[in-house]
């Protein structure tokens, strides 16, 4: 049941989507990602050295 859902919404996104916006939309969704693990590895090395200071 899973693969026909991977398909359908796959072929949903193929016939909606023109290649630019498919694109756009991936890189969007990559950039807000790498936003979020860039602010989460400043956090971990900050609370880090604050608690090795401790």
């Amino acid at each position: 049941m899973k693969k026909y859902t991977f398909f359908v919404s796959y072929l949903l996104i193929l016939t909606t989507l023109t290649s630019c916006e498919a694109v756009k939309t991936i890189f969007k969704a990559g950039m807000y990602w790498g936003f979020i693990l860039v602010i989460a590895v400043i956090g971990l090395i900050f609370w880090l050295f604050t608690k090795g200071n401790k």
